[in-house]
């Protein structure tokens, strides 16, 4: 086998539901200082049972579904997250246990909001060597247990969730080269730092950052994948802020692109943010099976990774 492919995708997010009127009962904001300056609408609080590992294992289970991939067949578990609450056992395991998996590679991957791409990429490298043949790859973020719900610059931003990817070896490539890398002059531009830290960000630093530098590295990631923007059938940014992924199709040629705006309704999942809305699209049927995706994520270090892939 010469690569891999996703054969489908899964997702979960909490029942709960904290709108922008909500946080305006919390915090001084207001629904139209939200919307004007992220675009963000609702996002989805996990209760106290909705640990990182149960809501990862919600979203792999929906995706093993979906895939029709029986458990013991997966051999190898990622999980990006940067939310865990204990050192060890890493989520994977926990998820793998979950699952009733027999004996699958498990392990953490910890990148903040770019982590889910990295660990398509790293899933993708494994199978390509031969050293996996099924993999459970997901991003899961608890954000509401590491947040300042009297900090209104962050507490608007933050939600919880979950999404899955099942990745398998294709005899053509259908998860296409990563480009990745980090800016280490801003590696402390997104943190959260300490044993009771709580999420920080430069705000602004961090989107002046993404309005110059995303659409150069998102054209750089199509070329690695012999790509035209033209051909992209939708466009998969982290849900950071609204005002940063809805201008992107335009600024790479993508112009057709169906751009994912989940960002609206569920707030900034961080390593959940790709997958959850990846698969909330393909279960509306908003991306047609075989097209061409560009995913990319950004975040923590600022460290980020893109790859284009072929919708399941």
């Amino acid at each position: 086998m010469s690569g891999s492919r996703i054969l489908a995708l899964g997702h979960y997010q909490p029942a709960a539901v904290l709108t922008n009127d909500d946080l305006a009962r919390m915090v001084d904001t207001s629904d139209e200082w939200i919307r004007s300056r992220v675009g963000i609408r609702t996002r989805h609080i996990a209760d106290k049972t909705e640990s990182v590992d149960v809501m990862a294992t919600q979203a792999a289970r929906h995706a093993l579904e979906n895939a029709g991939v029986r458990a013991e067949d997966v051999d190898y578990v990622l999980v990006a997250t940067c939310t865990a609450e204990d050192r060890s056992p890493n989520i994977a395991a926990r998820v793998a246990a979950r699952l009733g998996l027999p004996s699958p590679a498990a392990l953490d991957l910890n990148v903040a909001c770019a982590g889910f791409t990295h660990a398509l990429a790293t899933a993708d490298h494994a199978i390509r060597a031969g050293a996996a043949r099924t993999a459970v790859v997901i991003g899961a973020e608890k954000l509401s247990d590491w947040t300042d719900w009297s900090d209104r610059s962050t507490c608007v931003l933050v939600g919880d969730g979950a999404g899955a990817a099942v990745l398998t070896a294709a005899e053509q490539p259908e998860i296409g080269p990563v480009v990745w890398g980090s800016v280490p002059e801003m590696s402390d531009a997104v943190r959260i730092e300490g044993r009771d830290g709580t999420f920080q960000q430069a705000g602004q630093t961090v989107f002046r950052w993404t309005t110059t530098a995303l659409p150069r590295i998102a054209i750089s990631v199509c070329e690695r994948a012999g790509i035209d923007p033209a051909e992209l059938a939708a466009i998969v940014p982290h849900q950071a802020n609204l005002r940063i992924v809805e201008p992107l199709a335009q600024r790479i040629g993508a112009e057709n692109a169906v751009i994912a705006r989940d960002v609206v309704d569920s707030g900034n999942t961080s390593a959940a943010s790709i997958p959850l809305a990846l698969s909330k699209m393909v279960e509306r049927g908003e991306i047609p099976s075989g097209g061409w995706v560009l995913l990319f994520g950004f975040g923590g270090g600022l460290s980020y990774a893109g790859q284009v892939v072929r919708c399941p």
